[in-house]
């Protein structure tokens, strides 16, 4: 994990949760159990959200207008996501593509 001194610079530390951070900016990581407690997760925008989600912004504005997709909105319209729920969201399509024998 990268993480801010109180003189800015970075500095390293390992952590059971993956998060990447420069200073002034946080990415989380994706993880299907979320962030621990006391974790702060900067909510994300549709072009990031369609980017993590493989898909076009226009369809990820489509599954938040039929109330498909977890979100929030910021100050009115502004739509916001947790990349830690798309993520648990986006397991729920997973289909094991293996052939048992």
């Amino acid at each position: 994990m990268m993480a801010c001194n109180d003189d800015g610079n970075e500095t390293t530390a390992r952590n059971a949760y993956s998060l990447e951070a420069t200073c002034g900016t946080t990415i989380v990581a994706e993880s299907a159990s979320g962030p621990p407690a006391g974790v702060f997760e900067d909510p994300v925008d549709v072009r990031t959200a369609a980017r993590f989600l493989g898909v076009s912004a226009s369809l990820v504005y489509a599954y938040v207008e039929r109330k498909q997709i977890p979100h929030f909105r910021m100050m009115g319209r502004t739509i916001r996501f947790r990349l830690s729920e798309l993520a648990r969201w986006r397991q729920q399509f997973h289909v094991d593509g293996g052939i048992d024998e």
